[in-house]
């Protein structure tokens, strides 16, 4: 009687499931295993050219950084001490090498300015710049996604035509600012202003946490949230001409399912595409918007040493940002790779 009540016999294997299956997961496997093979690859080629660059670009900077660490009345006995003490004496190529041999052991070099080991200085600055640009990143997906996605809803086939004009122009208004523009704004509106939020960071104003972030946060995220919501806003209103949206929409099923289980997925591929490219350029806006609020990061700390010639920084900041960067994007495409598998390998995997 137990074959009348399980598909197999007592005690037998389970039956093995469909080839067509296994050959999928394979496909999908094989395809995880190529990207990450050549993800691995592309990071190594960044790495190795962000030290090339990182290394060739402080010898573009004019000016002697043994002038200044020497003073403004050392002679010339003076200036060249301090060129031997620092290695400038040196060829080119010896320098590069041992600059290649230190960060490969983990070492970025010392300070010319404040004899300090780079990786040190660099700690201590990243986690404001981190904070920011993450907080930032987190900002435009959690904003831009849902914002541009109820545009599409109510503005499908012709609808609410005042509601798409609006949203475009006001999008594309502000999109337009540039970010120091929009922080010197923001500045003075609610910090010099209002007094709604404040202006210094909480190393110097520990009373007022994290709200010190809110302006350069906002000030970095609102053109990208513009930029990401007007794309989604056109993916979604694509998306939902397709047949199988009306199709569901022809059978009653719930608003709420058909857009969140349909129509984002579908529109999510574009979206986070373009969000890559975007949310990397948000590091370097980062940088740019730390000077205005004068918070010690990334970005006050590498125009600092360039001022300074500070060659050791400048290399070891240029790295950390680039490889962030690159960690950022590689991010980007494994979401992409979760969401939709036919991004992973070409056209040998399928969804």
């Amino acid at each position: 009687m137990a074959s009348l009540t399980s598909p197999h016999a007592p005690g037998a294997p389970p039956p093995e499931p469909p080839t067509g299956s296994r050959s999928k997961r394979l496909r999908i496997s094989s395809a995880w295993l190529r990207f990450a093979v050549r993800r691995l690859a592309s990071l190594v080629a960044i790495f190795a050219a962000l030290l090339i660059v990182s290394f060739l670009i402080v010898q573009l900077i004019p000016g002697d950084p043994a002038v200044g660490i020497a003073g403004a009345n050392a002679d010339l006995a003076d200036i060249q001490r301090v060129r031997t003490e620092l290695g400038l004496d040196r060829p080119l190529w010896p320098r590069f090498l041992d600059h290649v041999s230190g960060v490969l052991t983990g070492d970025l070099g010392t300070s010319f300015m404040y004899r300090q080991p780079v990786e040190t200085i660099i700690s201590n600055r990243l986690p404001f710049t981190a904070t920011i640009a993450t907080t930032a990143m987190l900002a435009v997906l959690l904003i831009s996604i849902p914002l541009g996605m109820l545009i599409g809803v109510l503005t499908r086939g012709g609808r609410r035509k005042w509601l798409d004009v609006a949203f475009g122009m006001l999008t594309g208004f502000l999109d337009s600012i540039p970010g120091y523009i929009m922080a010197s704004f923001l500045v003075v509106m609610f910090a010099l202003g209002i007094g709604l939020l404040p202006l210094f960071p909480p190393a110097y104003t520990p009373r007022f946490g994290a709200a010190s972030f809110v302006l350069p946060v906002a000030a970095i995220a609102i053109g990208p949230i513009c930029t990401i919501s007007r794309v989604v806003r056109r993916e979604t209103a694509v998306v939902l001409d397709t047949d199988y949206m009306r199709t569901a929409r022809g059978w009653r099923l719930p608003a709420l399912r058909r857009h969140l289980r349909w129509a984002l997925p579908n529109l999510l591929t574009t979206t986070l595409t373009l969000s890559g490219l975007i949310l990397t350029g948000m590091i370097g806006g980062a940088i740019i918007i730390e000077s205005v609020f004068a918070l010690p990061g990334l970005g006050s700390g590498i125009i600092k040493a360039i001022l300074d010639r500070d060659y050791p920084v400048i290399q070891g900041m240029v790295l950390v940002i680039g490889m962030i960067a690159a960690l950022v994007n590689l991010l980007v495409d494994i979401l992409l790779g979760l969401i939709d598998p036919r991004t992973l390998g070409g056209p040998h995997v399928s969804a």
